[in-house]
């Protein structure tokens, strides 16, 4: 061995000096750091919603502040009016330079202080605190004191959620409902023709005037308007639940009539929630003609070659299809069960602004299912249509799983959102950057998370269940839902503007 290579051990007299050294001294960045003391009072203030302050020790704030003026001092910059630089009073440096020095450290105290709520409550937030911090300020005496409200998750016992009994449908799909799904599926790509004999069938096209009623009174009119025949329709503010029924059979010169529920969020506050009948006169009825199945249009389309390809690419989705609805009918009976042990309430603001997370959440869940935009967007529409009562139900579906995640300490890495982006991509025969271009457009990415954090959960939940089978009846099955971007209701015509030199009415 080389003599530059032996190792010996520390002498006893080496180890007493590497004792007896001195600490070494802290940084400018460790000096810096704020390191708060404070005192929290958590009140509850209504249905998850806690009222919290915080006081902050004043001794950190002092030090702080000293520290930030001793480098104002020392530095060759601060500029006090009658004093040459460098030469003014420490006093009189503070008086000029304390707003400036207050409001930085006040957002800093601020960072640190949160930053250790965090650590140190157990407070499962569901949004940023309802404080405007611009109104704070750190007095010259005494402790730093603030206050604020914060919606959080509901507090609740989960029982014991492993080798549960469940309900699952199950179906085996038809010769003839694979080849109705091809159909709809290739309905983009054909050409929409006139139907002969003009009979109205599911998947068919009618054009229709429209006349909009309530209590016999009429109250819109819509012309020309062209409408896919399926299971239900969504306005932009209303839903005919029995549409395809209503229209089947129809022929030109036909008068149906289909009722219409107007959507909880509707701008007539005496209208919200109610039926109106839609007189539908039929003026035309088309099909579409699907295209011809040729190989460069199956790989261009599809990514297939051959149209028996084609036939098990739809018995994939129709497979996906159904393990979406066992899901949701999981989900479902989850909560039915873990609510019997404990219930809560959710106030209105809450579910009025955590109704968009939750919408987007549903939408990730129908793009995993295989569902095409056009479905999501029938689908959409008709959860939009009574946005509270389902942002309840998804709410409550998000915090069981969620809670079983944090039990189970199940995570969400970076790596799963990628393998999922990559995933939704190959669905969509779309690129990976292309979809992940998209999702973080549309402000998407946080509901990946939480889907797939839930999806976790769940599949946790259903690893240990035990089943019983039934068969999925066709009127229990999710039915397609064709939209119209048209209003029930009219809009409310614009106020005319006030004639020059006219003050503005106001109300």
């Amino acid at each position: 061995m080389a003599e530059d290579e032996v190792k010996t051990a520390p002498t006893d007299e080496a180890a007493t000096a590497v004792a007896d050294a001195p600490a070494a001294e802290p940084t400018e960045e460790e000096l810096d750091a704020i390191k708060v003391t404070q005192t929290v009072e958590i009140n509850d203030v209504g249905p998850c919603k806690k009222h919290v302050k915080v006081t902050i020790d004043r001794g950190e704030i002092d030090r702080q502040f000293d520290r930030r003026f001793t480098k104002i001092v020392f530095s060759d910059q601060p500029q006090v009016r009658g004093f040459r630089p460098g030469k003014a009073p420490r006093k009189m440096i503070e008086k000029q330079y304390y707003e400036s020095v207050a409001d930085d450290l006040k957002g800093q105290v601020l960072m640190a202080s949160l930053e250790k709520l965090a650590e140190d409550q157990a407070i499962s937030p569901l949004s940023p605190p309802d404080f405007d911090p611009t109104v704070l300020s750190i007095p010259k005496e005494g402790p730093f004191v603030y206050e604020f409200d914060i919606e959080v998750r509901p507090e609740f016992d989960l029982p014991n959620y492993k080798g549960m009994k469940l309900r699952r449908p199950v179906h085996t799909y038809t010769a003839a409902e694979v080849e109705a799904e091809k159909a709809r599926l290739l309905e983009p790509y054909g050409q929409r023709v006139p139907k002969e004999p003009a009979v109205a069938e599911l998947n068919d096209v009618i054009t229709a005037d429209v006349t909009i009623s309530f209590q016999g009174k009429e109250i819109n009119k819509l012309q020309e308007v062209q409408v896919k025949v399926e299971p239900q329709l969504a306005l932009s503010d209303g839903v005919a639940e029995d549409f395809g029924a209503k229209m089947t059979g129809a022929k030109p010169g036909d008068v149906r009539t289909a009722d219409i529920t107007l959507s909880q969020e509707t701008t007539d506050l005496a209208l919200r929630g109610a039926k109106v009948q839609a007189t539908f006169a039929i003026k035309d009825v088309k099909t579409t003609r699907p295209p011809e199945l040729t190989r460069d249009f199956l790989e261009e389309a599809f990514s297939v070659s051959t149209p028996e390809s084609l036939t098990e690419l739809i018995e994939a989705v129709l497979a996906r299809r159904l393990e979406y609805t066992q899901r949701q009918s999981a989900r479902q009976q989850v909560l039915e069960q873990i609510a019997t042990a404990s219930q809560w309430e959710l106030p209105q603001d809450m579910l009025r602004k955590q109704a968009r997370k939750t919408l987007a959440r549903r939408v990730m869940e129908m793009m995993n299912s295989g569902m095409s935009e056009e479905q999501i967007k029938g689908r959409r529409r008709v959860l939009e249509q009574d946005v509270l009562k389902n942002t309840a139900a998804a709410l409550k579906e998000h915090f069981v799983l969620q809670k079983v995640a944090e039990v189970e300490k199940i995570e969400i890495e970076q790596d799963d959102i990628d393998a999922e982006i990559d995933r939704i991509a190959e669905q969509s025969n779309e690129s990976f950057r292309k979809v992940k271009a998209r999702l973080e457009k549309e402000d998407l990415m946080e509901a990946v998370a939480a889907d797939l954090l839930e999806r976790k959960a769940l599949d946790l939940i259903l690893s240990s269940a035990t089943y019983e089978d039934y068969e999925l009846k066709a009127e229990d099955r999710a039915g397609e839902v064709a939209t119209v971007e048209q209003n029930v209701l009219p809009e409310l015509p614009a106020a005319p503007a006030p004639a020059e030199g006219e003050t503005p009415k106001t109300s």
